[in-house]
């Protein structure tokens, strides 16, 4: 069982944070566990040492662990509690060791991990626990102010603060307790930031969706409030159709820092596995089943997911209703998602919002809602996209083309894609149109005083009041077509002419180039003339054929390509209508 791998797992856990806990009592990080990757002792919820006193507290007390009961992991732990108490700030919060100082919401972060290991030690009822609950309970209890009045940065952040919340209203208790549930009441009432197929705000399927799930099922629970379950199934049920055949979760739009990096499904095996318990639904008990072949470890303080099992044995699963469960989890389909959501409708309301736009320390994440589509047949896996730089995406068996995208000198960067249709033959069809012009003079009449006398900065004038002059409208079309063993992608854009172009294609570092007339444009970044273009991977391939180098620029400024990738460029000019066609090899080798 999974369950009993966990375990294991979280024993070499222990055994590697207690090397790294300073025990000098001289130093300013007694008792704390120092972060390997910047050598300092922090508190918070990822390499903090709330997260080693996880690993050891459910060792602690967890029979079917080597370290149950040892007394010098207690000893540990109580110094780690009096590390955690001595770095908490005046004001309640904690500083986590990056960007965000005295956080309000990263402080919900450490109390949603912290309380739940509050809550197991304490069932444990081992009286030398006692010195280090005590410490738990009074950090957790100062932490009350800066989670009423403190605010955040980002979407998900609110649903964090209330799970925190929610939890400081069952420690505590009384008014304290009626305190902490009318704030996270002021936080739901700005309602749920999610489409009706299941997209979160920030579209980030390997870091924040997972966040939002699990800390609304925790206020669901700690709050009362059921409903808050709703938008969670929904968006379980779309990442159903958001992973690869390998188990990567499709990151290629995301709007946070997961965009094109690699995730698994572990983050979402809690919200899978609460859920599939509560509500025996069998696709939630399929999709828990592959999350949980995903797990490497017990996880960060505030989703460790061996305290949650010892606190909730159900989850460790099997779940009954699902049966065999993977066979809920669908491998051929194709879907559309946000195709139907009005977001013309909400984008057009933007103005009325009063914010003009500005937005300080987060961003206003108008992709929200951007269509995207999703289509699987057994070990090939495509995604189509809109508002990011990458609009298409295939995996095949082992080989991935992480992206294709286009990219010009017109208004220097990457062309997003902005609609998406899909034609009744098959096909989709994506446009974008990009704008740029140029900005008479400032009316007389409208210059502040201070321009007639000598120096006139450039940042004081009303900017706002030049008219718009020669603007040019540039608009790219993706004709992207499915056919038998591939795709044909055919790019259009006419007008202005002689825009330099490019179109990009992104391999995995893992496979290599075996054909093509190709000359360097840079470290692993090729421009493509000619001929038949092939990558393997694994036994795996994908042909391409399309190439051609209509300007020799190596690259366009601002399209930046990621490292530890193979890079194929298409140099173009407008005005371009040009295919590149996809073939696949007919046998894969990644499994079902």
């Amino acid at each position: 069982m999974e369950y009993e791998r966990l375990v294991r797992k979280n024993d070499e856990a222990v055994a590697g944070g207690l090397p790294r806990q300073v025990l000098e009592p001289e130093s300013r990080y007694y008792g704390g566990t120092v972060d390997p990757a910047t050598g300092i002792a922090w508190v918070n919820h990822t390499t903090g040492t709330p997260t080693d006193m996880c690993n050891w507290g459910a060792a602690l007390v967890n029979p079917e662990s080597a370290y149950y009961r040892d007394e010098e992991l207690l000893r540990r732990l109580t110094l780690a509690s009096e590390f955690v108490l001595r770095s908490q700030h005046a004001d309640g919060s904690i500083s986590p060791g990056w960007t965000n100082y005295h956080s309000p919401p990263d402080t919900a972060f450490v109390v949603v991990g912290y309380a739940q290991l509050h809550e197991l030690l304490e069932r444990a009822d081992w009286a030398p626990l006692a010195p280090a609950l005590a410490r738990m309970r009074l950090f957790l209890e100062r932490t009350l102010p800066v989670l009423l009045t403190g605010g955040c940065h980002t979407p998900n952040h609110r649903w964090v603060l209330c799970a925190a919340l929610g939890f400081l209203r069952r420690l505590l208790g009384g008014e304290a307790g009626e305190q902490a549930a009318r704030r996270a009441d002021q936080w739901l009432a700005e309602g749920m930031d999610i489409t009706p197929d299941g997209e979160w705000t920030e579209r980030s399927n390997g870091i924040y969706s997972a966040v939002s799930d699990i800390m609304l099922i925790h206020a669901a629970r700690l709050l009362d409030r059921p409903e808050l379950l709703e938008p969670v199934r929904a968006n379980l049920r779309m990442m159903a159709y958001l992973v690869h055949p390998s188990g990567e979760v499709v990151t290629d739009y995301s709007g946070r820092q997961d965009l094109g990096r690699f995730h698994d499904l572990s983050p979402y095996y809690l919200p899978y596995a609460m859920l599939a318990l509560q509500d025996g639904d069998p696709l939630f008990g399929g999709m828990a089943k592959w999350a949980a072949k995903t797990l490497e470890g017990p996880g960060a303080a505030s989703v460790h997911t061996l305290v949650r099992m010892l606190l909730e044995p159900g989850v460790r699963g099997p779940f009954a209703a699902s049966g065999d469960g993977a066979n809920a989890v669908p491998v051929r389909y194709e879907k559309m998602l946000n195709g139907e959501f009005l977001r013309g409708g909400y984008l057009g309301r933007m103005e009325a919002a009063g914010h003009q736009g500005r937005i300080f320390h987060s961003r206003l994440h108008t992709d929200f809602g951007a269509p995207v589509a999703r289509i699987r047949d057994g070990n090939t896996s495509v995604t189509l996209m809109t508002e990011t730089p990458s609009f298409f995406a295939l995996r095949h068996g082992q080989a991935r083309l992480l992206a294709v995208q286009a990219s010009s000198y017109f208004y220097p960067g990457f062309v997003p894609m902005q609609e998406m249709e899909r034609g009744e033959d098959g096909r989709y069809l994506l446009s974008g149109e990009q704008r740029k012009g140029y900005y008479g003079p400032v009316e007389t009449s409208l210059l502040p005083a201070g321009t007639a006398q000598g120096v006139s900065p450039w940042y004081l004038l009303p900017h706002q009041a030049r008219e718009l002059t020669h603007e040019q409208v540039f608009r790219m079309r993706a004709d992207l077509v499915p056919i038998a063993g591939g795709w044909d992608l055919r790019l259009q854009a006419d007008e202005p002419g002689d825009v330099m172009t490019q179109l990009s294609f992104v391999f995995g570092g893992e496979g290599k180039i075996v054909s093509g007339e190709l000359s360097k444009a840079g470290k692993d970044r090729w421009l493509w003339s000619g001929g038949a273009l092939r990558y393997e991977s694994g036994g795996d391939w994908i042909e391409l054929t399309g190439g051609e180098m209509s300007h020799l620029a190596p690259s366009v400024r601002e399209a930046v390509q990621p490292d530890g990738c193979i890079v194929v460029l298409i140099n173009l000019m407008t005005p371009l209508d040009k295919t590149v066609s996809i073939r696949l090899s007919t046998e894969t080798t990644a499994a079902e």
